[in-house]
C-alpha cells in the first residue's frame, strides 16, 4: 500500500517535470537555452513559462520567473503558498529569490547548473537561515532527461558557432 502511494507520487512529479521538459524544448526551439517550468496547485498546472531572455532582450525573462508570474496573475495574490515549482534546471539567484519571495511551498529540480545554481551547486539560497520562508527542495526528477536537453543543445549551439548564452 505505502510503495503503491510512493510509486503514484513518484510518477505524479515525474509528469509535471515531463511537462517543464515540454516547455523547455519550446525555449530550445526559439534559440534559447531549453529551461522550462511548471507551477502546480492542487494537483493541477496553474502556470507555465520557458526561457526567453535572448528572445525579448530580458534577463529576467528565465522560466521560472515566466511561469510565477503567470501563476500570481491567474491567482490574483504573490502569495503562492500552496504552490510547487517544477524546473529542468537549478535555479538562479534570482529565480531563487523570486521563488522565495513568492512564498512557493516547495522546488522540484531536473538538473544541477554547476556554474549558476543557487539550490546548493554554486551557492544555496534555500538554507539562508535568516530567510523567513522555507521552501522544501528535491532534486533529480528526470534529470537524465533534463540534462540531455541542455547537453544537445549547447553542443549545437557550438557546433554551428553561435553566440554564448
Amino acid at each position: 500500500m505505502a510503495q503503491d502511494y510512493l510509486s503514484s507520487r513518484l510518477l505524479a512529479h515525474e509528469g509535471y517535470m515531463a511537462q517543464a521538459l515540454k516547455e523547455a524544448m519550446k525555449a530550445g526551439k526559439k534559440a534559447e537555452a531549453p529551461v522550462g517550468a511548471v507551477v502546480v496547485r492542487n494537483g493541477e498546472i496553474i502556470a507555465r513559462g520557458y526561457n526567453e531572455r535572448e528572445l525579448k532582450n530580458d534577463s529576467t525573462l528565465h522560466a521560472e520567473m515566466t511561469a510565477i508570474r503567470r501563476a500570481c496573475k491567474k491567482l490574483g495574490t504573490w502569495r503562492l503558498t500552496d504552490c510547487d515549482l517544477y524546473v529542468t534546471l537549478e535555479p538562479c539567484t534570482m529565480c531563487a529569490g523570486a521563488i522565495i519571495q513568492s512564498r512557493i511551498r516547495a522546488l522540484y529540480i531536473g538538473t544541477s547548473d554547476l556554474k549558476a545554481g543557487a539550490a546548493g551547486s554554486v551557492i544555496d539560497v534555500f538554507r539562508v537561515d535568516s530567510f523567513n520562508h522555507r521552501v522544501d527542495v528535491v532534486w533529480g526528477v528526470l534529470e537524465q532527461e533534463c540534462s540531455a536537453i541542455l547537453k544537445d543543445f549547447f553542443r549545437e549551439l557550438r557546433k554551428n558557432g553561435a553566440r554564448q548564452l
